[in-house]
């Protein structure tokens, strides 16, 4: 199957790599763009996963704030050396990393899965297999029904299993690891910090009514 350069053009607006990895991708896969996207994810992965013992200590901390200034975001994002922390590629990509924690809905709680606190996966799987034994349904059916609640709250809480808000068709790990393999770098969120403003404060509750009568 042929391709063109808007084949290219599209498969690099899809995926956010290069134009020669996108062309390479299209000439692996005949041109199909399903698969040159699947290969282009696949290449990402494992060059991230080569990369994953290498220690990531320098980075950048970047603040976000939604127009309005009723959402704020601080996250930080490691690299390898300070030189690739300070290149416009590796800012702009921390800087959609904040973008979407900040319109994430609902909100991360925790980086990766293996940060979640044993009390709040436990009060999670309580719940879930409560409303699963609920049913009725066998004990073979209610673990696979626990199973899939469980893992969507972990894509609900866990910033790296969320579909990444510039493009839902891969998760945030996903467009980490082909920023990895375009970077040349192992690269890691480490932490994020969203304030939303008001958030647990209480709220006055208005009651004209009740105040012109105590008024009187």
């Amino acid at each position: 199957m042929a391709y063109t350069a808007q084949d290219v053009k599209a498969l690099r607006d899809k995926t956010g790599l290069g134009m020669m990895d996108c062309k390479k991708a299209l000439e692996e896969n005949n041109g199909d763009m399903e698969q040159a996207n699947e290969w282009l994810r696949k290449k990402g992965l494992a060059a991230s996963a080569k990369k994953a013992d290498r220690i990531a200590a320098e980075g950048i901390v970047e603040a976000y704030i939604h127009p309005g200034g009723r959402v704020g975001v601080l996250v930080e994002v490691n690299s390898e050396t300070d030189f690739v922390a300070r290149t416009e590629g590796f800012q702009r990509m921390v800087r959609e990393i904040a973008m979407h924690i900040a319109a994430a809905d609902p909100a991360p709680r925790f980086v990766t899965k293996e940060e979640i606190t044993p009390d709040f996966l436990e009060t999670e799987k309580r719940i879930a297999t409560e409303q699963a034994l609920a049913t009725g349904k066998p004990a073979n059916i209610v673990e696979r029904i626990v199973e899939g609640k469980m893992n969507s709250i972990f894509k609900e809480v866990c910033l790296l299993e969320q579909p990444f808000i510039m493009n839902p068709d891969v998760t945030v790990q996903q467009y980490l690891s082909t920023k990895t393999a375009e970077i040349g770098e192992k690269l890691s969120i480490r932490r994020f910090t969203k304030y939303i403003m008001g958030e647990g404060l209480e709220k006055r509750s208005e009651n004209f009514a009740a105040e012109v009568a105590a008024a009187k």
